[in-house]
Order: structure tokens, then C-alpha cells, then sequence
């Protein structure tokens, strides 16, 4: 499973279209709540399990997003952090909204 398209949507959502027709969304608070990266996971493991990150606008806006090989993709965030490469089956795995595409 592959991405085909990715988008912004109304600047609250990762769309992605699957190529096997799965679409899919992500709340881009989500995403960021579950970046991947080593000083997230640390984050997240110093403050436990009730820790709720609040985010500004600028944690939430992406500014780039890049393919990663054939198997992941690097976002971009506006405030700068840049270090989370999220698999192309974790994000899906992350996913909020399904739809089949139709």
C-alpha cells in the first residue's frame, strides 16, 4: 500500500489517497500527537501517559511534505520540527476518517 495523492485540507486534515483506492484522513493535530521521531517519543515518555500537548497554529501547519524512499514520508512543520518520518502503514494506521474512495 502506497500513497498516490496527499493533501492539506481545509488546514485541519492529512488526505491521503491509497492506491488501493482506501481514502483516508488525519486530524493534523493527530498527526503531530503522534509524530514518530526520537524527541517526541521522549516527550511523550517523560510525561506519561495523561500528557496533552497543546499546540499553536504553527505546530499545526505543515510546510512541506517529502517522500522518504518507497516506504515513508517526512512532514514539514511550520514551527520547524522536521524530524518525523511517519511509514507509509503507521500512517495509515493513524488514520481518523476511512472512505472507500467512491
Amino acid at each position: 500500500m502506497t500513497p498516490i495523492k496527499i493533501s492539506v485540507l481545509e488546514k485541519k486534515y492529512l488526505s491521503v489517497s491509497w492506491n488501493d483506492g482506501m481514502e483516508t484522513k488525519i486530524k493534523l493535530a493527530n498527526l503531530r500527537k503522534k509524530c514518530p521521531c526520537a524527541i517526541c517519543n521522549s516527550e511523550k515518555k517523560e510525561n506519561g501517559d495523561k500528557y496533552i500537548p497543546i499546540y499553536t497554529n504553527d505546530q499545526l501547519t505543515i510546510s512541506e511534505i517529502s517522500k522518504v524512499g518507497k516506504y515513508a514520508i517526512a512532514v514539514y512543520w511550520k514551527d520547524g520540527h522536521n524530524t518525523g518520518i511517519y511509514e507509509f502503514g503507521y500512517l495509515r494506521s493513524i488514520t481518523d476518517l476511512t472512505g472507500d474512495g467512491k
